[in-house]
């Protein structure tokens, strides 16, 4: 009788745990970059396959998914989809290495891109997430692409919010979470500290003017926020101004590993990095023309993409010419990410186009000898994940940084895209080939990025189930979210130190010019007297 009522009670607990363990999870990821939602969808299906119920809205039709993930997709229309395809084109013929500059001259463009991502939040089928009383979440995930305004929608499910960045910590997320921003030591545009030294004057000088253009970029954001925030929200007079609203994100899901990757800065605990969240454990199965094709490649392989935005429409004909002239004439065979298989760029039996590609998979295949990117965070990673020297052709964004940062790093070289010509391009090939010294970097930083006491899926499932056992994780949260610049920077308490000083010094002077008076003068007229 004790025995039956000792396994009735085990079950009982065994059921609760499972319970308790499975929670309602909601994903925002309107972002119209596939390899931002690719990183965001990765964070999803971990919790997916960690047994949780997950919900996303998207704009996009997401490349990684999982077959209990309940997708809400509001897609573009063909005059959007055009639009944005346009937009694109146009950054990609543009000279785009100075980030900050670049995305204010596509300001206009940009706010397409939030208005798109705010007309999502309008959808019925997304309202009905808040507006069906019915609906229960226990977190939010908001995918971030400046986006503030999306914050409001976790308060709308009252639910606590993680924000899942495709970046790694920086002056426009900081904020979210208190971290702090140390502009003597730490690069705002690319990881150009060496190790073992400090940043020179002239690095120093570098980000601080680069710090100054981001505030003034975040102040055209903030702007367009606060207006969308306003018009997603203004009939529900509970919620609170979004300045208030940003203050309750209880974590930022970093896509970077500064332990290895660099550079070196203080995060607070609530800033967490799960950079390499969409390189699989194991890769899949490669699709069998590319099977076939890599397990011939004799002489190795090369892997050609610049990612998920740029087509090969958007490069301008002549340069396409000249990388097909160099790209065919080599020994090794190449995987050429291509959309238009009707229209390529010329034939060639060492040449496979694909209009899409399985990125992580086929980097992990042994014949890849080389990937020419553009410098996407995402792509990068999965190379050096991978232990893949690069050659990068970077497009705009944080592009040219991420690629100076690999070059520095040894892992490969950099050229323009807009500049591209066929020797220099052959010479870089060709080197990055030969000179063994690229692939031996890389694979020694593989090593170390591999290297971490909990894996990225394991960080996310960790922290996520946190958040929603504590209930938002507020006793993580730093006293630096709820302080204004002021007295963040002590800046009132260096006033009242310098007003006191000013206060003593003026005293000093009066008694000093008092005591100047009763004793140096009186001697003085006593001499006198003296001598008369």
């Amino acid at each position: 009788m004790a025995t039956n009522r000792f396994l009735f009670l085990a079950v009982a607990i065994v059921a609760l745990i499972g319970g308790t363990q499975s929670a309602n999870i909601l994903g925002l990821f309107p972002s119209l970059s596939t390899s931002h939602l690719i990183i965001q969808m990765s964070a999803a299906k971990v919790l997916a396959e960690r047994g949780h119920n997950v919900t996303v809205v998207t704009v996009l039709k997401p490349v990684v998914t999982h077959k209990s993930i309940n997708e809400i997709i509001v897609p573009l229309t063909k005059e959007e989809a055009q639009q944005m395809s346009d937009t694109i084109k146009e950054m990609s013929r543009s000279d785009n290495s100075n980030m900050v500059l670049s995305m204010l001259r596509m300001s206009g463009q940009m706010d397409f891109m939030f208005k798109k991502m705010a007309e999502a939040l309008k959808d019925d089928r997304v309202r009905d997430l808040y507006l069906n009383k019915g609906n229960k979440f226990d977190l939010v995930l908001s995918g971030y692409f400046m986006n503030d305004f999306q914050l409001g929608f976790a308060r709308k499910v009252n639910a606590p919010v993680i924000i899942v960045a495709t970046m790694p910590p920086n002056q426009m997320l900081n904020p979210f979470i208190g971290n702090p921003l140390e502009l003597s030591y730490v690069p705002s545009m690319d990881d150009s500290v060496e190790k073992g030294k400090g940043m020179s004057f002239r690095q120093r000088m570098s980000t601080l003017v680069a710090s100054l253009s981001f505030r003034v970029l975040t102040h055209i954001f903030d702007r367009n926020n606060r207006n969308l925030y306003k018009e997603l929200f203004a009939d529900d007079p509970n919620m609170p101004e979004l300045s208030e609203m940003v203050k309750n994100t209880s974590m930022v899901f970093f896509a970077s590993h500064a332990l290895s990757e660099g550079p070196i800065r203080p995060n607070v605990p609530a800033a967490i990095e799960i950079g390499g969240i969409q390189v699989k454990d194991k890769p899949d199965p490669l699709p069998q023309n590319m099977a076939d094709f890599l397990g011939n490649a004799t002489d190795g392989a090369i892997l050609l993409s610049l990612g998920s935005n740029v087509k090969g429409s958007h490069i301008r004909p002549d340069t396409v010419t000249k990388m097909f002239n160099v790209l065919s004439k080599l020994k090794q065979r190449v995987i050429w990410k291509w959309e238009d298989l009707e229209k390529t760029p010329g034939q060639s039996d060492n040449i496979l186009y694909s209009k899409w590609l399985p990125q992580d998979d086929i980097l992990a295949h042994p014949k890849i000898k080389l990937f020419i990117n553009h410098a996407g965070k995402g792509g990068i990673t999965e190379a050096q994940y991978h232990g893949k020297p690069m050659l990068s052709l970077p497009v705009f964004g944080d592009q040219p940084g991420n690629a100076e940062g690999m070059v520095k790093k040894g892992f490969g070289l950099t050229q323009s895209l807009l500049t591209l010509e066929e020797q220099p391009f052959q010479e870089a090939i060709q080197e990055i080939l030969t000179n063994p010294k690229y692939a031996q970097k890389v694979a020694t930083f593989s090593s170390l990025y591999r290297d971490r006491p909990m894996s990225s899926r394991e960080l996310v499932v960790y922290w996520s189930e946190y958040v929603i056992r504590h209930h938002g994780a507020a006793h993580l949260q730093s006293p630096l979210v709820h302080m204004n610049f002021i007295a963040a920077n002590n800046l009132d308490l260096y006033a009242l130190i310098a007003v006191i000083l000013v206060i003593v010094l003026l005293l000093f002077k009066a008694v000093v010019k008092y005591l100047y008076k009763r004793f140096v003068s009186k001697s003085k007229k006593a001499s006198k007297q003296k001598q008369h």
